[in-house]
């Protein structure tokens, strides 16, 4: 079994029993602590795309809204994330979205991501 199969069955049956977004702070906050022991996940060069003027090493990104302040870029790009989108830079804290802003579909198929049928 891989590290990363290990924690997932290890954290992951804690993590659903607490509040969506108490879970996410927390699992963003372990992903931050085990960074510098995840090894950088080598991409073949055969993955390369451009698009809109740009170079990424494969076509897998994370959108916007994920790490709203932008607190946890490195261990995000540490996972392999060819981009990262942080969405709107402000002068001053948002509120953001009415809570909760995080949901769970535990009966949701991995080939169903959110909105898609």
């Amino acid at each position: 079994m891989s590290p990363a199969a290990g924690l997932e069955r290890a954290v992951l049956p804690l993590l659903r029993r607490l509040d969506p977004e108490v879970a996410h702070d927390l699992g963003l906050a372990g992903l931050n602590c085990l960074r510098p022991f995840w090894p950088v996940p080598a991409i073949p060069a055969s993955l390369s795309v451009r698009s809109f003027g740009l170079q990424f090493s494969h076509p897998l990104g994370l959108a916007a809204g994920f790490d709203k302040n932008g607190d946890y870029l490195d261990a995000l790009g540490a996972l392999g994330f060819s981009h990262i989108e942080l969405g709107t830079v402000t002068p001053r804290p948002q509120p953001g979205n009415p809570k909760p802003a995080c949901s769970e579909f535990r009966q949701r198929r991995a080939d169903q991501p959110h909105g898609l049928q």
